[in-house]
């Protein structure tokens, strides 16, 4: 992964405008992580990056890192200037500078998250700090972040501590799934696929440390193995996704003590399926009226309708979603689009999304590459 076969790896398209960042401001990026390794059966080859046409909405590949290990979450810093992506299954984290105008991405540096399979990240409010969550081995990294972008040795690891769930696999130890701050940036909430709680913490503005909340965590079902969360935009309420019994939970949020208070727990799939299933990624509209979770096995999108009195959930529909494996999904900034990335069939399907009613309709794209993960937009 060296700077100098990362930017030979490189391709790159510039548009003949005298002006590339007037031109980018009425176009939009996205970047496609995709797993690599052949531990993984993975057929992907790094970060994509495309430019998508701001009148027709079609994706045009501009960049292709290689040399890239298994990048498979990203995340961009708070003025958008740079990105960052972990290593699943090994232990770095690496950064990039975002060019302004191309939005095409060249190496910073990289750094130890000083544990194993580190899964998800994400920024602080002052891009002074970003937090890892280490999966294979239970903790929580905070790396320090230059004004250049580059990251800087680990400032604090954090374990996580607690009784395993009954999955003798895949809650064997701890395994906080993602790291996501709430809508107040006050807390960052981290759910434990393996010990079935949801973590809340602080996060010392000045050093870097992950203060413990109180209460703590909230313990979910027996088994549920929650993965992923999300806020509702305006509400006071938050979604879960949680991955081993295939159901989404809802919570009241307490964003002034950093409380979840449950309310309510559904299937992500069908009565009538009987298949095996495991739930992965959790979206919400802007408006805050749809929510939906992708589904691998049932290979779906399951819809909800959001109550926006008492944040209950209705289910709406499934849609397929046109592969197999849609491990990440995602909708581009205005909501008006949602792109779900099938992982076993190299494929990522768009979808229309209904602003009234959340029913999605696919559009006729397809971008096809190996093993995507991860799609992030700026």
């Amino acid at each position: 992964m060296a700077a100098g076969s990362l930017a030979a790896a490189a391709t790159a398209g510039r548009v003949s405008q005298p002006d590339e960042a007037q031109a980018a401001a009425r176009r939009g990026y996205a970047y496609v992580g995709c797993r690599t390794t052949k531990e993984r059966n993975a057929r992907g080859e790094g970060i994509g990056v495309y430019e998508i046409d701001a009148s027709s909405g079609e994706w045009r590949q501009v960049q292709l890192l290689r040399d890239l290990v298994n990048p498979s979450f990203l995340a961009i810093d708070r003025r958008k200037q740079f990105l960052y992506t972990v290593h699943g299954d090994f232990s770095e984290v690496s950064a990039f500078k975002i060019d302004a105008g191309t939005g095409q991405l060249s190496f910073i540096n990289r750094q130890s998250t000083q544990g194993k399979n580190p899964v998800h990240l994400t920024m602080d409010n002052t891009n002074r700090f970003l937090t890892v969550a280490n999966y294979a081995t239970g903790t929580l990294a905070v790396l320090p972040v230059g004004a250049d972008g580059a990251l800087g040795p680990l400032a604090s690891l954090t374990g996580l501590t607690g009784s395993t769930g009954p999955h003798k696999v895949e809650q064997s130890a701890s395994h906080p799934h993602q790291v996501l701050f709430d809508p107040g940036r006050r807390f960052i909430v981290v759910p434990d696929k393996g010990l079935d709680h949801i973590f809340i913490y602080r996060l010392n503005p000045d050093t870097g440390t992950l203060l413990p909340n109180n209460p703590p965590s909230i313990k979910t079902r027996e088994g549920a193995g929650p993965r992923h969360i999300v806020f509702h935009p305006t509400k006071p309420f938050a979604y879960v996704v949680n991955e081993l019994d295939s159901t989404v939970a809802t919570y009241r949020w307490d964003g002034e003590r950093g409380a979840l208070e449950p309310l309510q727990i559904l299937p992500s799939t069908p009565s009538s399926y009987v298949g095996n299933n495991r739930a992965a990624a959790i979206q919400i509209a802007p408006s805050g009226r749809t929510l939906w979770a992708s589904n691998r096995g049932h290979d779906s999108i399951a819809i909800y309708a959001v109550d926006q009195g008492t944040g209950l959930l209705s289910p709406a529909g499934w849609e397929p979603t046109g592969g197999r494996g849609p491990r990440f999904m995602t909708l581009e900034p205005s909501g008006a689009r949602l792109y779900a990335a099938n992982e076993l069939t190299d494929n990522i399907v768009e979808f229309r999304v209904d602003e009234s009613s959340g029913q999605l309709t696919k559009t006729g794209q397809i971008i096809n590459t190996g093993s995507p993960v991860c799609i992030l937009f700026s």
